[in-house]
């Protein structure tokens, strides 16, 4: 058992910023633990069940929610995506820190949750892309998605950038190694938060 309670750092930020990069490597570097989302996309080339994301059948997700499975869930470009509270609660009970890579939409249902444990968790970041232009790059130069889903991809982007102001921090895109430390650094000064702080007594 931790001498504090666990960080839920929520990041956000639209397709081609550079967010899910961050998350992945604060959990490579065995920092937090990465909150695994379910969704109901085909998964991409390279992607596996379980590690990437859990894919289910529409069919199975709503089920999961009539359950009251998920912390959050939301439909974004056509497709659910959600987080299952057994992939947070337990874990900021043992002072466990969880990173979730989260849309606009579900950060919202996050922050309105009314369960102490996650309202005091709490510690949300918005990724900003530098430029318009810099997002169109970074989207294109992925390679794997057709002109049209670009198309659909930089809209939905351009629409979520406009939610920034929602968040307790934002990060303005640079190189990856100059986000990356200003990423970690929120983290780190976080864990210094005396309210997280078990009592010794």
């Amino acid at each position: 058992m931790s001498d504090r309670t666990g960080i839920l750092l929520l990041v956000s930020g639209p397709s081609g910023s550079g967010k899910t990069t961050l998350c992945r490597r604060l959990a490579g570097e065995k920092e937090v633990r990465y909150s695994i989302s379910c969704t109901t996309r085909s998964p991409r080339a390279g992607e596996e069940h379980g590690r990437d994301y859990y894919f289910l059948t529409r069919d199975e997700f709503e089920r999961r929610v009539a359950a009251g499975d998920f912390l959050e869930h939301a439909e974004v470009h056509g497709n659910h995506y959600g987080t299952l509270k057994s992939e947070v609660i337990d874990h900021l009970a043992n002072g466990t820190d969880i990173v979730m890579d989260i849309d606009v939409q579900g950060a919202a249902q996050v922050r309105a949750c009314d369960d102490f444990a996650i309202r005091s968790a709490l510690v949300d970041l918005f990724v900003m892309p530098p430029d318009e232009t810099e997002l169109r790059n970074r989207l294109t130069g992925r390679g794997t998605d057709s002109e049209d889903v670009i198309a659909l991809r930089m809209a939905n982007s351009l629409d979520e950038m406009r939610h920034w102001p929602e968040y307790t921090f934002r990060l303005l895109s640079g190189t990856h190694e100059e986000d990356y430390l200003r990423f970690k650094a929120l983290l780190l000064a976080e864990r210094l938060r005396v309210s997280r702080l078990r009592s010794s007594s």
